[in-house]
């Protein structure tokens, strides 16, 4: 199947997104009667399980690039009505925006396959048309169901009116740079609470979950599958423990650890993305003639802490109008650490390309910038990106609570910045969450065993395998594909390696885990 371009690069922010989480109230008996077992019947659902689903067109509007690709792939879409509170069902209610590819092979349909594919934050509905391709002829005998969690895309958005998106800033070379983010970070959960403050408190992962299981019951299903990328791993892994008996076959690709998930997500993976930006330099080095940024790993790293320090001398000039942008020494940073997410050739050169044009902005020369790269400054750098900016901080500063002293931030930073110049001053920096209200409930605690499929690659920078590890040993019935030598932030359909491609539609289409973990080569 053919992929709308749209589509592509709609899913892939997904996956692009950055994640920025420590002790909250323990969640109530009540709520844990609501989450799973029996006892949930009673819990006053009934109502959203058995809602009856209007599936229309996908297209809002004749400029819909996402609902036309949609439509042109036969897909079909509902809103899907859910509690803003779970413990109080008939409160206010929220819709949450589904998309569904239905199975073609009627004969042999296995069910519903819900989508996520990370952020968090990212919106979901075109993933329904790129799972179904990768999943070749195993498609075909699912509805494939794409879903914009709850106040994200389509499903009763929330925006706080950020000036930027979901980016880590880097913190600078000096003290007065972390003060002006920190009052950035203060200023940012101070709007968020006046805009949106009725709400806040109930985007969290726990109640997207929840979302989950009323969308498996509005689609008359007795289990869902799921497929969750990234965040999107910590998502599944918090349905399976809050919805046992509920779930089919579950792929969770770029594994985080429960127990370590938190606002400062990024944090301790400083080494990781190290080794990714060094095989990156070593490829733009072989690529010297194209983009002009060093024929060794040493020039091409010279170059980025050159760009670095003339931007935070002066903000570099980039493009022509109408895309003119300014980049100063907080957001370069966060340009390199995005572009490294990915080993595969037109990340590498995409990133080549970024650097390239920063390089000369740095040497006062004029600058042109590819639509793509405009696309992407826009969304991190700009107003643009506001709504996924904002539901992405809501989720994790809602999810488990962030230290609160500034200091301690510092404190990190200044310690960790001799090894990791580049990385520790966006990682270990201050975010929204320090200011923050506390969470409501506890984080998800894996309690119970599930049968999913992980997928991990050994280089990965984003949730390092590590992650992975330490979950396949929290799930001990669990069996882990293992994407050795990349550099690659999630795999399945993504990377292009047929050994992790087929060893998940194997299991999608047959339920079996396979015998023993295994591991597939990176040109495998």
């Amino acid at each position: 199947m053919t992929t709308p371009k749209g589509l592509r690069r709609v899913a892939a922010a997904g996956l692009a997104l950055t994640a920025c989480l420590a002790t909250a109230p323990a969640a109530t008996a009540a709520a844990a009667e609501r989450d799973g077992g029996p006892a949930s019947a009673g819990a006053g659902l009934d109502r959203y399980h058995h809602q009856h689903l209007d599936w229309r067109s996908c297209v809002l509007g004749p400029d819909d690039e996402v609902g036309r690709g949609l439509e042109s792939a036969g897909a079909r879409c509902a809103d899907v009505t859910v509690p803003l509170d779970y413990s109080d069902p008939r409160g206010r209610t929220i819709t949450v925006a589904i998309s569904r590819l239905k199975a073609t092979d009627t004969r042999h349909r296995i069910g519903s396959l819900l989508l996520n594919f990370g952020g968090p934050g990212g919106p979901g509905l075109a993933n329904s048309v790129l799972v179904r391709g990768a999943m070749k002829e195993t498609g075909a005998r699912y509805d494939v169901i794409g879903v914009d969690p709850r106040f994200v895309g389509r499903s009763t958005p929330l925006d706080c009116g950020l000036s930027n998106g979901p980016v880590l800033p880097s913190a600078g070379a000096d003290r007065a740079v972390f003060d002006r983010q920190t009052a950035w970070a203060k200023g940012v959960a101070d709007r968020c609470r006046a805009t949106n403050g009725s709400v806040l408190p109930f985007v969290t992962t726990r109640n997207t979950a929840r979302d989950l299981d009323v969308v498996r019951a509005a689609l008359g299903e007795r289990k869902i599958s799921y497929l969750g990328y990234s965040y999107g791993t910590y998502l599944g892994t918090t349905y399976t423990q809050l919805f046992p008996g509920r779930y089919d076959r579950v792929v969770l690709d770029g594994g985080i650890d429960p127990r370590s998930y938190n606002p400062r997500l990024m944090r301790g993976t400083e080494n990781e993305h190290e080794r990714a930006l060094d095989g990156w330099a070593d490829w733009a080095a072989a690529h010297h003639a194209d983009y002009g940024l060093g024929g060794t790993r040493a020039q091409v790293r010279a170059t980025i802490d050159r760009v670095v320090a003339a931007a935070e001398r002066e903000p570099l000039t980039v493009g022509t109008a109408p895309d003119v942008f300014r980049l100063d020494g907080s957001q370069v940073p966060s340009l390199v650490f995005a572009g490294i997410a990915s080993d595969l050739d037109p990340a590498r050169a995409g990133l080549a390309e970024q650097l390239s044009v920063l390089a000369k902005a740095a040497d006062g020369q004029p600058t042109r910038v590819s639509p793509d790269f405009a696309t992407f400054l826009r969304g991190a750098f700009t107003s643009a990106g506001s709504a996924t900016g904002s539901v992405q901080t809501a989720i994790l500063c809602g999810d488990v609570a962030a230290p609160r002293d500034p200091e301690q931030y510092w404190r990190d930073i200044e310690r960790d910045r001799a090894a990791h110049p580049l990385f520790s001053p966006m990682t270990d920096n201050i975010t929204p969450c320090a200011f923050w209200d506390a969470p409501r409930e506890e984080p998800t605690t894996v309690r119970r065993d599930a049968a999913a499929l992980l997928v991990a690659a050994g280089g990965d920078p984003r949730t390092p395998y590590r992650g992975a590890v330490a979950l396949h040993g929290m799930l001990p019935g669990s069996r882990l594909v293992t994407l050795d030598g990349a550099f690659q932030h999630t795999s399945f359909g993504v990377y292009g390696n047929a050994c992790v491609d087929d060893s998940v539609n194997a299991y999608l289409a047959t339920g079996r885990l396979p015998g023993k973990d295994r591991t597939c080569a990176k040109q495998g």
